[in-house]
């Protein structure tokens, strides 16, 4: 059973009003992670209401919720706690209106007030398409459940500049900014978090993390998996609106912004969007658009379609710290792994005097590399002597992941953290209206002129351009040094 630290939880019991309730996202994350929220006592106090377009009643509804906890829940499950937890639920159908829904939130808030003598706090979570989303906050408007309340959005946040001032103008005519929780799962991940602690805890780190020691950055998060039956909503988006908008670019914001004047999320968000601010505008030219073969033949898929399923690009921050670094990012579906990673390249000795043969700068720059899976790891990779006579180099590597401490079983995942601090009131890790506007800002060179599409193998690791792309350096994936083995054969 994970360990909770004092003061984690909210202060206020919660009605959750979760629209999109019966959908994938759902089943596979937010109901699992509400129910481990809740089971472990972050949120003792807490009744859910989905609220979808199925016509099902309560029952059928805490049927779907556990298979769903069946078949995603990383965690053992306990009649006690299923029991519980099955309690807390209610249905209404979207059919039903607002008035139904009305009614359904005050029955919960009225059970809390008889067992905990407490008043609630509401958080909506909009689990549903952005052509939804609108739909569904006049609908939460007209019900009256604005007071005391929070919302949480799923991305896109539009899909250019124009689209998400509409979007978040729509947004404020009911719910303020500070209520408003624009959700990135890969901020909410443990080492996207650790970055902040890797860099503003050690003093080993922070004096070397500029321009005089940094070479070049790369965020990499190629994805093995086809889009399935996402084909629809992935023809009206394609891999940059889905994925580096929303993900890779809030992650660069973590891994290159100022030291905030505390770690609240006013100055962390204010640190982020500065370095959205000094974004230069992306040039087409240093942008590589990919669509494997085969993704025109799906269903869904227009057979002359444009959209790329895969990007890498490279772009630059314009101020103090960074000027005249690159940071080369690179994302796309059917490749050759699945990875998420941050490598930072740090600058080569300015003169070598180790003789021709060493093999010092064979294989590249000192890296160190974060790997943003739910488990954290991290890598420093370095040249040390070959044992024996002579002068010959290797790379090595330093290697810590989470399994080491023995605290693996407390991590929480993604969406149970968000969805906590989103119930706590922490804008920290989520998105602000100025920086996705600021981000689809620096974006329109690219969307109004994009490169043609280029071809790549199902497998790969995406079009050939992408080696003169980040030239004369190379991509870190595939690593020259596999991570290592937490668990080996024979311990």
């Amino acid at each position: 059973m994970t360990k909770i630290p004092p003061g984690v939880g909210p202060k206020f019991p919660q009605v959750v009003v979760l629209v999109g309730a019966t959908g994938d996202l759902a089943r596979r994350k937010l109901l699992p992670g509400m129910f481990h929220l809740a089971s472990a006592g972050f949120i003792p106090a807490c009744r859910i209401i989905g609220v979808s377009l199925d016509d099902i009643d309560v029952e059928a509804f805490r049927t779907f919720t556990r298979a769903a906890l069946d078949e995603y829940s990383q965690r053992k499950i306990s009649d006690k706690d299923w029991k519980a937890f099955a309690d807390s639920l209610d249905y209404v159908s979207l059919n039903a209106g607002p008035v139904a829904l009305k009614a359904a939130v005050e029955k919960a808030e009225q059970i809390i007030h008889v067992e905990y003598n407490a008043e609630c706090r509401r958080l909506h979570y909009l689990s549903v398409p952005p052509n939804a989303a609108l739909s569904a906050i006049r609908m939460l408007g007209e019900a009256d459940l604005v007071e005391r309340a929070r919302i949480v959005m799923e991305k896109p946040f539009g899909t250019d500049l124009a689209s998400a001032k509409i979007l978040n103008n729509k947004l404020h005519e009911v719910f303020s900014e500070d209520r408003i929780f624009r959700i990135d799962h890969f901020l909410g991940k443990e080492p996207a978090q650790n970055i902040l602690a890797f860099r503003f805890a050690n003093g080993l780190f922070e004096p070397i993390w500029n321009r005089n020691f940094i070479d070049h950055v790369q965020i990499d998060v190629p994805e093995t998996l086809t889009l399935g039956k996402r084909t629809a909503f992935y023809e009206q988006t394609g891999a940059y609106r889905d994925m580096v908008v929303t993900h890779l670019f809030q992650i660069l914001a973590f891994m290159a912004m100022e030291p905030p004047t505390s770690l609240e999320p006013d100055p962390i968000s204010e640190e982020k969007n500065k370095v959205f601010r000094s974004m230069l505008p992306l040039e087409p030219a240093h942008v590589v658009r990919g669509q494997y073969t085969g993704y025109r033949a799906e269903a869904g898929v227009d057979p002359e379609s444009d959209t790329e399923t895969f990007i890498a690009l490279k772009c630059s921050i314009d101020n103090w710290r960074w000027a005249g670094v690159p940071f080369f990012l690179r994302t796309g579906k059917c490749l050759a792994q699945g990875q998420r990673i941050i490598s930072i390249a740090f600058r080569e000795p300015p003169k070598s005097m180790f003789p021709a043969g060493s093999g010092v700068g064979a294989q590249g720059p000192d890296h160190l590399t974060f790997d943003l899976a739910d488990a954290s790891k991290m890598s420093l990779s370095f040249y040390g002597k070959r044992p024996g006579p002579g002068m010959r180099l290797d790379k090595l590597s330093l290697q810590f992941a989470m399994h080491d401490t023995g605290m693996a079983d407390d991590v929480l995942e993604a969406y149970e953290r968000l969805i906590l601090d989103a119930m706590r009131g922490d804008h920290t890790l989520f998105n602000t209206a100025e920086g996705i506007e600021r981000l689809w800002e620096v974006s329109i060179p690219l969307l109004e002129a994009p490169p043609p599409v280029r071809f790549y193998a199902p497998g790969s690791w995406g079009p050939n351009a992408i080696h003169q792309l980040i030239a004369p350096h190379a991509w870190r994936l595939p690593f020259e040094r596999a991570w290592r083995d937490p668990n080996p054969v024979g311990s």
